[in-house]
């Protein structure tokens, strides 16, 4: 592709530029209530969770890293037409299940009392069903929808966690059907932001759409090489998604990714995503969470490669080292494990996402600082840690990794 905006090619090359979401008021309007259902199991206090996520930019913006942020991005790409905004709610809308009709109307008249950057911090931050009349007449089928949810538009505290929605692969990227309808509508600004964004359309290659119904997050994704991807068989990425989009990158005459390996790992909240369990820190070295393997050390693996006729062909692993050497033609791995591998330290740590590490350049990572055992442990085995403060962003369950979606590494 000529001109690229995205240029993704490993986990550990220099990173140059990432996409964030600083913390907004979506995170206070989480309740006891709705915390399942928003997928959080506790509610961050903002304003320190703010002052932690800027500690976290300001950290990569030191090591070199322009910092680019999802909101923004969305202002931008709705505001240059307003036909472009307006098919933007329109979709919003409808996905959230308000077809056209009164309580359609409602709200596309209420969004379109705002300026872009205020709608687009409205929607974060949902619609709360007190902002409405409910005497008017005409909004009495709003009224009685879900009257037990104290919003007719939910906010989205999740979005903080960027690297989900979609996930930067080569010159491309993928924009997630995402699992969870409380993160759907996540990627929608994704979408748009790639089709209507001077900087990136037509420079973005898009090896898979949002308009699927198998799901895939980008935790799970993992770009190991020029031509390996990482791709965990988890509680958010099914199997059937991975095998679509490896067809996909292996029949792309744009695509130079010729190997996916999937990883099945246990499918709980605790281990939602390849990236919390599993994480590349440098050439030949790995941080992983010895609980993803049973007693033996084994757990299942298959490696995609290109069959005839557009097929894929499968051949299946069961020892995550191995597995690595082979395909990354590797004669040596140093696999880091999580809290040094203490059944009671591993846990808590990889929990509080010790295995989560952002790497920014070969060797030299991002880390939360609560996590001290498997920090220390990364720092004997030579890798440079900056350790970023986390008491309130930890409580959404996501790391640095999890926070970052790089949008350009320098190739190894």
């Amino acid at each position: 592709m000529n001109n690229p905006a995205i240029n993704v090619n490993s986990e550990i090359g220099t990173l140059k530029s990432v996409l964030l979401k600083r913390p907004g008021a979506e995170v206070e309007n989480i309740t006891p209530d709705t915390m399942e259902r928003l997928l959080f199991d506790d509610i961050p206090f903002l304003k320190i969770a703010q002052e932690e996520h800027d500690f976290f930019a300001d950290t990569l913006r030191d090591n070199g890293v322009e910092t680019l942020y999802v909101d923004d991005l969305a202002v931008e790409a709705l505001d240059s037409d307003d036909v472009i905004r307006h098919r933007f709610v329109q979709q919003y809308l409808d996905e959230a299940g308000y077809g056209i009709g009164t309580t359609h109307d409602a709200l596309f008249n209420y969004l379109e009392t705002f300026d872009t950057r205020d709608m687009v911090t409205k929607l974060y931050a949902g619609i709360r069903r007190n902002e409405f009349d409910f005497e008017n007449d005409s909004l009495h089928d709003l009224a009685g929808r879900d009257a037990a949810n104290p919003f007719l538009l939910d906010p989205l505290p999740n979005a903080y966690f960027t690297r989900d929605p979609q996930a930067s692969m080569g010159n491309g990227i993928t924009i997630n059907h995402m699992t969870y309808k409380a993160r759907q509508p996540e990627s929608l600004f994704t979408e748009f932001i790639m089709q209507y964004h001077p900087r990136f359309a037509g420079h973005v290659d898009i090896w898979r759409d949002r308009n699927h119904n198998t799901r895939i997050e980008g935790g799970d994704e993992l770009i190991l090489n020029d031509h390996v991807i990482a791709i965990g068989v988890s509680q958010r990425t099914s199997s059937k998604s991975i095998e679509a989009l490896a067809k996909e990158l292996f029949a792309n005459p744009n695509s130079h990714f010729d190997t996916v390996v999937a990883v099945e790992i246990p499918h709980n909240h605790a281990m939602m995503h390849l990236d919390t369990v599993f994480t590349m820190v440098n050439r030949d070295q790995f941080t992983v969470f010895p609980g993803i393997m049973d007693a033996g050390g084994q757990m299942n693996i298959f490696i995609m490669t290109p069959g005839p006729d557009g097929t894929v062909k499968l051949a299946h692993r069961t020892d995550l080292g191995k597995t690595l050497q082979e395909v990354l033609e590797l004669p040596e791995l140093d696999l880091i494990e999580t809290g040094s591998g203490d059944e009671i330290v591993a846990p808590r740590e990889q929990w509080n996402d010790g295995s989560n590490t952002l790497t920014i350049a070969p060797g030299e990572v991002v880390t939360y600082n609560r996590n001290y055992v498997s920090n220390e442990l990364l720092r004997r085995h030579g890798i440079i840690v900056h350790e970023v403060i986390s008491s309130e962003l930890s409580r959404g369950r996501g790391g640095p990794r999890c926070m970052s979606q790089p949008i350009w590494r320098e190739d190894l």
